[in-house]
């Protein structure tokens, strides 16, 4: 009575840096310019993807479980905004189904829903549940059997900033309370394990001014930090200006190499 079928709504997915199985590494830099300055803690999340039509723009796979079809769809989403156009679209693109239970989870606080988020109306029977960055639907089906069990999947595979669908067409049998839960985990798990992940490594930008003597001495500590330079320039002393990218957790060892190398000369602006 369980049977499975997957498919990716997507062939073309951007890659970043090395890849690690499903996964891939990404290091995101911080967007400041100045300074000793880092980016926001470790993420993992969908891979983005290459949208080339309205079909390639989210995971899917589906699944029968008693005649009913359980699709689990998935999407990166930062923020609960972006969330709600894609919760709509997929709606409409299944007008017949009976249910589009969900679970959205977004590393941003901004993302967290307000109070009119909460009792406005985007599900049948408004029994959205939010918990500070997170928030789930049952859209009609028993309470905590359905929105509940799809923010599980998210959460147990570690994800962020990922909203999960589970599309359901009743295939007329019941499945019970328990038969629900374990169908809509098994459908979300199904399409957020089948979907390539980026895992977002944390940076640090070190923008530093050093006579040139030590320029050679310094890109190859940056070299050996596996850091990244940009920006060089020249001031009115003939002073190399650099900034050095670098893994957050190895900033702090490569700033006090740069300062023995430097016989402390170097200036950190």
């Amino acid at each position: 009575n369980h049977r499975r079928t997957c498919r990716l709504v997507s062939s073309n997915i951007y890659q970043h840096s090395s890849l690690l199985g499903n996964k891939t590494l990404l290091r995101a830099s911080s967007s400041q310019s100045s300074g000793s300055s880092s980016t926001s803690a470790l993420l993992k999340t969908l891979a983005p993807i290459a949208q080339q039509s309205d079909s390639d723009s989210f995971y899917q796979i589906e699944e029968i479980v008693k005649k009913s079809r359980f699709i689990g769809i998935a999407v990166p989403a930062t923020s609960w905004d972006d969330a709600k156009i894609i919760l709509e679209q997929v709606r409409k693109d299944h007008p017949k189904s009976r249910h589009v239970a969900f679970g959205f989870v977004s590393s941003s606080t901004a993302a967290a829903p307000s109070a009119d988020d909460v009792n406005n109306s985007d599900s049948q029977n408004n029994e959205d549940t939010v918990v500070g960055t997170e928030r789930a639907s049952d859209d009609g089906e028993p309470t905590g059997t359905a929105g509940q069990p799809i923010l599980n999947a998210i959460k147990s595979e570690e994800l962020s900033d990922t909203l999960c669908m589970v599309v359901r067409y009743s295939g007329g049998i019941k499945l019970g309370a328990g038969g629900l839960i374990r169908a809509y985990g098994s459908a979300a798990r199904g399409v957020l394990r089948s979907a390539p992940t980026v895992i977002h490594i944390p940076t640090v930008r070190l923008r530093l001014v050093i006579n040139t003597q030590y320029s050679g001495s310094v890109y190859a500590l940056a070299a050996r930090f596996n850091g990244v330079t940009s920006g060089e320039t020249y001031n009115d002393r003939g002073e190399l200006e650099v900034v050095i990218t670098c893994d957050e957790e190895r900033g702090d060892s490569l700033t006090e190499e740069i300062v023995d190398a430097t016989r402390g000369s170097a200036v950190f602006l």
